[in-house]
């Protein structure tokens, strides 16, 4: 990735004798002399060269298509109805959720594309050079957890898939493990091809992203055009009424449903610089998010409203699992049709959101031992070891307990994020300073700034310290912040935010603090 320092820049404006701006605001990093023996410092973690920024706004809105497309997905929106919400309730939590959390994800998204640098590499800039990887590898092992979620689901589909070409055998085979064997296999099978995937690295992720992201949508409308035909149309579908009402009843699961749907997407508001390094622009980036994260997901939010709504009108009862669904349907060209769909949009979600991250995060943690593809494969294993199949089992464990608690976790390392970039930092980092070892000035003391790590503890504990309900006490961990926690992402961003201002402020020597004069 090293690029020849001798190259003509009659372009660019040099402001280091390293670091170069562009007139499009963009930055590089030339000459990896004077980093490249530092033991944090690798070809994957370096900045990307501006001409291999390249990333266009339909890559961009490809791969959030192929992202927001998938079976989890699809199931945070059913899950909504199947808590008691009507269709417009549920679509307006869903809508709502994700406009409030594509503003953290745009803000951190911009050093991406300005630096050409990785999430892990960018927290670096306020954690320090070892301290990012608090953050890098709290953020790795909740993406591994997803990815476990996405291949389980996946597999789920698969078995569905192969029961109705096969026979019934199949899908009732004897259990292991609590689980059908066959199950088991479809779920290894899921894995691996997956795992080859990643192996040939993020051009390659690039290029299924493509191609799969206009097929994604197919496997979701034969559901629902099934689905509404048995029905009788969209009368049956629109008319099931909410449970909830619009009294106290609502706004008690609204608000924590509203703070899983933020939760759904926080994780890439803060490693979205993965990919938005290889940008070609800030407006292509922000067009591309823009464009692409809202209205993907409010496509495939009301597909599954409607198809669980659906659901109940065929079925009395809704179902919130595709792949559950789909295997009561009679037409098994039907199944196969939209499995197979669903199947390809899970793996394209899950490479792209649950594999990138992670691979990036554990090699910063160790440079020098573990490559972009090595990184992928420990997430894969510890997808697997961390039981998935628990974690989705109920609807309220996967919204109240699971989304809920790690969003209010990784608000507080947003709030950092935002505090140190734009309040602090006002967008300027020293490059060549984030791979130094020993000195620079995101060194601080010993590789770590303790003014991130406390703001992060206190965004946290206020956001989750109150968490009550599925494996929570009922009373919350701790009883009086439980009011809080029905907010947890909010609290957390806040929170994370306004102690690390308050603390970067007091600091005798700001330059020592991530924030470049």
């Amino acid at each position: 990735m090293a690029v020849d320092p001798s190259e003509p820049t009659t372009a660019s404006q040099i402001t280091t004798t390293k670091q170069i701006s562009h007139p499009d605001g963009r930055v590089e990093l030339r000459d990896f002399s004077g980093i490249s023996e530092s033991r944090y410092f690798n070809p994957e973690l370096a900045p990307v060269p501006l001409e291999q920024r390249t990333w266009t706004t339909y890559n961009f809105f490809a791969l959030w298509m192929g992202m927001a497309h998938n079976i989890p997905s699809y199931t945070l929106a059913a899950s909504l109805i199947a808590l008691g919400m009507d269709w417009v309730q549920a679509f307006m939590t869903i809508t709502l959720g994700n406009l409030i959390v594509l503003v953290p994800m745009l803000l951190n998204s911009h050093a991406g594309t300005k630096y050409g640098i990785p999430f892990p590499v960018f927290a670096r800039a306020f954690y320090g050079v070892r301290g990012a990887n608090l953050v890098a590898l709290l953020r790795a092992f909740i993406a591994c957890a997803w990815f476990g979620i996405q291949t389980w689901v996946g597999g789920l589909a698969l078995h569905v898939i192969v029961g109705k070409l096969v026979g019934g055998w199949w899908l009732t085979a004897p259990e292991v493990l609590g689980q059908k064997w066959t199950l088991w296999l479809c779920f290894l099978g899921f894995w691996v091809v997956q795992m080859l995937i990643i192996w040939r690295g993020m051009e390659a992720i690039r290029k299924f992203e493509n191609w799969t992201a206009p097929l994604v949508s197919v496997g979701f409308l034969i559901l629902l055009a099934y689905v509404a035909v048995k029905a009788g149309g969209f009368g049956p579908i629109l008319s099931e009424p909410s449970k909830l009402g619009w009294g106290a009843d609502f706004w008690k699961v609204f608000f924590p449903s509203l703070m899983g749907m933020i939760a759904f997407w926080s994780t890439l508001s803060l490693n979205m610089p993965d990919f938005t390094r290889f940008g070609g622009s800030q407006k292509k980036q922000v067009l591309g998010q823009v464009l692409g994260l809202p209205t993907t997901m409010s496509f495939i939010a009301i597909v599954a409203i409607l198809t669980t709504s659906g659901s109940i009108a065929l079925y009395g009862e809704a179902i919130w699992d595709p792949a559950t669904l789909a295997s009561r349907f009679d037409n098994p060209l039907v199944v196969v049709v939209a499995l197979v769909a669903l199947v390809l949009a899970t793996i394209s979600a899950n490479l792209a959101a649950n594999v990138v991250s992670p691979s990036y995060d554990f090699s910063n943690a160790f440079p020098r031992r573990i490559t972009f593809a090595v990184g992928g494969l420990i997430t894969g294993v510890i997808g697997v070891v961390i039981q998935p199949w628990r974690l989705i089992s109920d609807p309220s464990i996967y919204i109240f307990a699971w989304l809920g608690f790690y969003g209010g976790l990784l608000a507080s390392v947003a709030g950092v994020f935002i505090a140190g970039y734009w309040l602090l930092g006002k967008t300027r980092i020293e490059l060549d300073a984030l791979y130094m070892d020993g000195k620079g000035a995101y060194w601080f003391s010993g590789g770590w700034n303790w003014r991130a790590v406390v703001a992060t503890l206190v965004g946290g504990v206020l956001a989750v310290g109150g968490a009550y309900g599925g494996p929570f006490p009922t009373d919350g961990l701790i009883p009086f912040l439980k009011p809080l926690y029905d907010y947890n992402w909010v609290v957390g961003l806040v929170g994370g935010l306004v102690t690390y201002l308050a603390l970067s402020r007091t600091a005798p020597d700001r330059t020592n603090e991530g924030v470049i004069k």
